[in-house]
């Protein structure tokens, strides 16, 4: 947005409280003035209740400032969601749950990463352009269980215990472009067909490492480079990265979910540690096991 203000001076200026908030998203929403959104009537009032609620003066609809917006029927004070998407939207680099949840003081790391989630998809470009030119494609996975499920997941290309992943990646020049992940259900020639028909356009150049599944593609050239022998990760360098980053990212959420919901269970059992200090042993309520390439984790 234009006005957007560039500093936390300006921010704190430009939004001091939850009034100036929601004035500011009702003039964003209805800039030409209020329209009921149920008979689209041009005339209404503000109640006196509630943050900022108008009343349709034909059908009698009353609609909330938030109604729609991923901002609907939250319980966060609204210059909180606004503060948040003001830091998502301005750090360079990507701001982490972690990081959110310790800047805004919240309760929990789950209220954070639920926050940064629907701020995440709330500003994905429904009509962003599909990947085009020289793609890389891969599949992989990640840990993933329910409490019902192994602790341990089922080695080589089992779905049991792991969240499946397609990923593709532009390739410009020498290096990599845009990329697109999605979870997939398996590793059939439908699932990742339909997944390279949907993020990659038609008469790009697929480049895969030769799996059976990418063998039904159409409307794009597949260039397979079977791998064999050599490492996976020389022939499909950038697709690669993206999946250990993934991976890294998905081991940090589950160290710093185990962080902030591990508690001592007991007082009477002791643990090892560096500084002989007791401490309580890792909860139950983390059901996501650590990757095998990652370092161990710390106890609890």
């Amino acid at each position: 947005m234009a006005d957007r203000p560039r500093s936390l001076p300006a921010f704190a200026a430009q939004f001091p409280d939850d009034v100036a908030c929601a004035r500011w998203l009702f003039e964003k929403r209805w800039p030409d003035g209020f329209r009921c959104p149920g008979c689209g009537h041009d005339k209404g009032w503000e109640l006196g209740r509630g943050l900022l609620l108008v009343e349709c003066g034909q059908c009698h609809r009353q609609t909330s400032v938030t109604a729609g917006t991923v901002l609907h029927r939250s319980h966060l004070p609204l210059r909180l969601w606004f503060l948040a998407a003001w830091l998502v939207a301005t750090h360079k680099n990507g701001l982490s749950a972690r990081q959110l949840w310790l800047q805004l003081g919240l309760g929990s790391y789950k209220t954070a990463w639920l926050l940064l989630r629907k701020l995440r998809r709330a500003m994905v470009d429904p009509g962003r352009e599909p990947l085009a030119g020289l793609v890389e494609v891969d599949e992989t996975s990640l840990p993933f269980r329910t409490k019902e499920a192994p602790v341990v997941a089922k080695p080589g290309r089992s779905h049991e215990g792991k969240l499946l992943i397609a990923g593709a990646v532009e390739i410009v020049g020498k290096g990599p472009g845009r990329v697109r992940l999605a979870v997939i259900e398996d590793y059939s020639a439908k699932s990742l067909s339909g997944f390279v028909t949907t993020v990659i356009a038609s008469g790009s150049t697929v480049v895969s490492d030769g799996w059976s599944g990418y063998a039904a593609l159409k409307d794009v050239k597949h260039d397979p480079k079977v791998v064999g022998p050599m490492a996976a990760h020389l022939v499909l360098p950038w697709i690669h990265r993206v999946f250990a980053n993934a991976k890294r990212w998905a081991w940090a959420s589950i160290m710093a979910c185990a962080r902030s919901t591990c508690r001592p269970t007991s007082t009477s059992s002791s643990f090892a540690s560096t500084d002989g200090a007791r401490q309580p042993p890792p909860s139950s309520a983390c059901s996501a096991s650590p990757l095998p390439s990652s370092p161990p984790p710390t106890r609890c």
